[in-house]
């Protein structure tokens, strides 16, 4: 048995990563963005789960199988090869500091409608200063933002809880209020396709375990059982409380509301519990900002320890967390900020959603190449479930480009494009140059 490490972290906060990441900000509007699909949405919400499902499982495996190869970039560089891996891992950690920018901004605006005084403030101020609180947390090393993450994750899933609670209460003693308000929109495959592409957003962290792979204990047990456990749990949560607005508030309406699950709550547990809804938003936000800092940091620092950034961002503080990479990144988080925030959060929030997932798309799409490529390569006695969800990964991440349709793939490929200069420079540098696998 290996020796506890201290400046590493385990299971339980491994999950709350999972966990805490992907239930963000987009959960708590999305049912208004589902709304105008009508049940074609909880179809959608049954793809996207499936699919993300089987991205877990590429993940899992693909953690037991290369449990030293430092996270995402070492398993597409061990299969892919050098190229590939930094074209991914370049977009992911662009999508990372955009998510950053995305999320103080929704917690700003939730913020500002909760306490009155921080309306008067400037609502960027407000933003940044969340936004640097929690690089100085993650300075403090990974264990430190992975115990705030375990913390907002216990807090975030209160308001899920309340919702699913409604709903079965709402069952039992008044089962006609479901389905009371039928949409008019039938069941067809393009809208439900349209729905899971929205859905797919609210999904987005289920790779969070695997990020900081050289910070955990016994990395090819511990990834792989936090990954399917946090995936599992956060799915299932989402498709009973996505269920409850959609079934119980008319269509229309639900469309219209900024705040959905504060107005089912209102509308069927009393006068002021939708107060209540709305402070647990920003806690969940606050939590998802937490870890998604923590992973920016951890995945700058394995590109700068592979030769794909420049070293500095390699260096660590006295308590292990990479100092120059968590900088950079908040401060790019920062300007993202300053030049998207307009009179309307909201519209800035969609926009960098719709960047975010396009930009997290190809880690996806190579990961699950990589698990096939191992398969292969002569992991076939590892066992035929290999394979079966190497091609639903892929199948799946080709489907969500498909359904956002070409812009978002677009912006995807320039976003990769861009970083390519980068990466050419630091191979031409001899103390920088990228080690071959």
């Amino acid at each position: 048995m290996q020796p506890h490490d201290r400046r590493k972290i385990g299971f339980w906060t491994c999950t709350a990563l999972v966990v805490g990441n992907t239930i963000g900000m987009g959960i708590f509007v999305l049912p208004a963005s589902l709304a105008p699909f009508g049940y074609n949405a909880l179809l959608g919400w049954g793809i996207t789960v499936l699919g993300c499902l089987a991205l877990a499982r590429v993940f899992a495996r693909l953690a037991r199988l290369l449990p030293d190869a430092d996270g995402p970039y070492g398993y597409v560089r061990h299969t892919l090869g050098d190229l590939p891996a930094y074209a991914v891992l370049w977009s992911y950690w662009v999508s990372n500091w955009i998510t950053l920018a995305a999320l103080a901004t929704g917690v700003a605006g939730y913020a500002a409608a909760i306490f009155p005084p921080l309306a008067r403030v400037q609502p960027a101020v407000v933003c940044l200063g969340v936004l640097w609180l929690f690089v100085g947390i993650n300075l403090l090393g990974v264990r430190s933002g992975g115990r705030v993450q375990v913390v907002t994750t216990v807090m975030k899933l209160m308001p899920m809880l309340a919702v699913a609670a409604l709903g079965a209460w709402t069952l039992i003693e008044s089962p006609a209020s479901f389905g009371a308000h039928p949409p008019a929109k039938p069941i067809s495959l393009g809208d439900a396709m349209a729905a899971s592409t929205l859905a797919l957003f609210a999904m987005l962290g289920i790779e969070s375990a695997t990020i900081p792979a050289a910070k955990v204990e016994d990395p090819g047990r511990t990834i792989p059982r936090a990954t399917m456990t946090g995936t599992g749990i956060t799915a299932a949560i989402y498709l009973v409380v996505s269920a409850v607005p959609l079934l119980l508030l008319p269509h229309a309406e639900l469309a219209q509301s900024s705040a959905p699950f504060a107005l089912v709550m209102e509308r069927f547990a009393g006068e002021g519990t939708g107060r209540w809804i709305a402070l647990f938003v920003v806690v969940s936000g606050l939590g998802a900002l937490n870890g998604w800092t923590l992973l920016s940091g951890e995945m700058m620092r394995t590109m700068a320890d592979n030769g794909t950034m420049p070293k500095v961002f390699a260096r660590t503080n006295r308590f292990g967390a990479p100092i120059g990479a968590l900088v950079l990144t908040a401060l790019l988080a920062s300007a993202m900020v300053l030049m998207n925030y307009s009179e309307s959060a909201v519209a800035g929030f969609t926009f960098l959603s719709t960047v975010v997932t396009a930009a997290n798309l190809p880690l996806y799409l190579g990961c699950s190449l990589a698990l096939g490529v191992l398969w292969w390569r002569g992991q076939r006695d590892a066992g035929r479930d290999l394979l079966v969800a190497a091609v639903i990964g892929t199948a799946y991440t080709v489907f969500a480009f498909i359904g956002m349709g070409a812009q978002p793939f677009w912006l995807a490929l320039a976003l990769m494009v861009a970083g390519l200069p980068l990466y050419f420079f630091l191979r031409r540098r001899p103390g920088n140059a990228v080690p071959h696998a």
